[in-house]
């Protein structure tokens, strides 16, 4: 166990593993601590902005376009102009940080990568700093790993990194900055920075992130202003900084203008984060009886309000010149049964080739053997162009009544209740054991999609419409008599591990109590 030297005022709780010091360095930490001291009472009032903004829909408010920023929406501008390396974005890849992956990932063929420090990573403290030493690895090209006789290291061809660190509402309770946790964000955007940003620039491209779960402008501020003084840190031209903002919550929506407004220097464009979005969706609407979404299944991004959204963050981002990135096709391939295999691989390619049709510049595939077919659709309607940025729609006229018209509301099938309470046990179980990213029925599975298992088990029993096909009631005893069913499945197909009884207890807990949990990463972290 090494020892650190840690800035005034700074604790560190978690274990020092071979290797962590390389990357836990005092000059490293003092980045965290200073923008930690800068940003922290921002981001806590950021923070308490969202709670309060919760209360008013509670209340029965609608969120719409924001009468202040009315001349944002209307001004004639642009971002800044979009790097070399991120002017073709195709198919991008998603995956946590684990050393396997990110090699796999790398050399998968998708234009670009992003690696997940967030909903597919289960934030136990070492897979954040074993992340880190993984992206430095592979930044440096001297990656690699010997697993069951295989050897993996990197292709010379490999593709653009982007880097997700945590959401604002997640702190890293490992370390504490004057008696304070902080932000988890942060410490991930800074280790990062500080070790790799002038090496990738040495090296042709720059440090780039996704930036998730924002629900303001205001949050993007904060953001941005974390770029400048960074940069200014480590001595970096201003703009080197580059992050694409996911649109996964409702309200992010409303301001996706200004969200780009502005991260204008460091903009890189939006994603349609769209299992996160569905989860925003019930999340704020939770209180209004006359709401109602229905199987999960069933709410495909064909649906009126994740349609008007898909169209309007596309017009958004190519009226600016930014990139339009295109949501995740959650399907992987299913080796032992080629009917079921083509069918799933028929829904990828539907869901490629209507975001390339529409006007998209790329969009996010989750498994290796999933880019090759989405690379196929976006090159039957881009040829060998890097992107359609010139594809402006002025066609698509997006209300904000469009973006409220939440359907389908039926059916809600006894499938597919058991369904949302099976993924919740199997993911949460796996999460407690360190994995964020999980292959559920043939679906890759991270936070976004067990947060929508749990908030639609919770809302259809409180919703005036939460009614099964045959015409029972969602009840919570309904839910907690299928519970301990659902969890002999999972242990079947999982195993009998110890976290799939306390997922199982913390489920059955979180969709039946009278308070609504705002993220279930939230409790579940301190039990990690």
């Amino acid at each position: 166990m090494s020892q650190l030297t840690l800035p005034s005022g700074m604790e560190i709780t978690g274990a020092i593993e071979p290797g962590y010091a390389e990357i836990l360095t005092p000059q490293a930490l003092a980045l965290v601590a200073r923008l930690s001291r800068e940003f922290e009472p921002r981001r806590k009032q950021l923070l308490d902005a969202r709670a309060e903004r919760a209360k008013r829909l509670d209340a029965g408010e609608r969120p719409d376009f924001l009468r202040e920023t009315a001349a944002v929406r209307n001004g004639d501008w642009k971002i800044a102009p979009i790097p070399q390396a991120l002017a073709c974005r195709r198919v991008e890849i998603t995956g946590p940080v684990e050393r396997k992956m990110v090699i796999n990932a790398f050399n998968s063929g998708a234009d670009a990568y992003m690696t997940d420090f967030e909903d597919s990573n289960s934030p136990v403290w070492s897979n954040q700093i074993e992340g880190q030493i993984n992206l430095r690895d592979a930044i440096r090209k001297t990656i690699a790993l010997e697993q069951n006789g295989k050897s993996y290291k990197l292709n010379e061809k490999v593709a653009t990194l982007l880097v997700r660190p945590r959401g604002w509402h997640l702190d890293e309770k490992h370390v504490t900055v004057d008696g304070k946790r902080v932000s988890g964000g942060i410490f991930d955007f800074a280790l990062f920075m500080f070790h790799n940003a002038k090496e990738q620039l040495a090296r042709g491209a720059g440090p780039y992130f996704y930036l998730p779960k924002m629900e303001s402008h205001l949050e993007a501020r904060l953001w941005n202003d974390i770029f400048v003084m960074t940069q200014n840190e480590l001595g970096l031209p201003q703009g080197t900084i580059k992050a694409t903002v996911l649109i996964e919550t409702i309200t992010a929506a409303f301001e996706m203008d200004e969200i780009l407004y502005e991260l204008r220097e460091h903009s890189a464009g939006l994603n349609a984060g769209r299992w996160d979005y569905i989860f925003s969706c019930i999340k704020k609407f939770k209180l209004d009886k006359e709401f109602c979404l229905a199987d999960r299944a069933k709410v495909t991004m064909t649906a009126p309000f994740m349609r008007s959204y898909a169209l309007l963050l596309l017009k958004i981002c190519h009226h600016r010149g930014a990139p339009a990135i295109g949501g995740m096709a959650a399907l992987i391939p299913i080796k032992n049964d080629p009917e079921k295999n083509e069918i799933a691989m028929g829904g990828v390619r539907v869901d490629k080739a209507r975001d390339a049709t529409d006007g998209y510049d790329g969009g996010w595939v989750a498994h290796p053997g999933l880019v090759d077919l989405a690379m196929n659709e976006f090159v039957k309607v881009l040829g060998d162009k890097p992107n359609q940025f010139e594809k402006q729609r002025p066609d698509v006229n997006v209300s904000a009544a469009d973006l409220l018209n939440f359907q389908p509301e039926a059916p809600i099938t006894e499938a597919g209740l058991r369904y949302n309470i099976n993924v919740g046990i199997h993911y949460l179980g796996a999460w407690l054991a360190g994995n964020g990213c999980v292959p559920i029925h043939n679906l890759m599975e991270d936070a976004a999609t067990a947060e929508i298992s749990r908030a639609q088990v919770w809302q259809w029993i409180r919703s005036d419409k939460g009614v099964l096909e045959d015409k029972r009631k969602v009840t919570a005893e309904m839910v907690r008599a299928m519970i301990p069913e659902e969890l002999a499945k999972v242990k079947e197909v999982a195993g009998t591990g110890p976290t799939y009884d306390r997922a199982a207890k913390i489920f059955e807990q979180m969709s039946t109590a009278e308070h609504f949990e705002e993220f279930l990463t939230l409790p579940l972290y301190e039990e990690i």
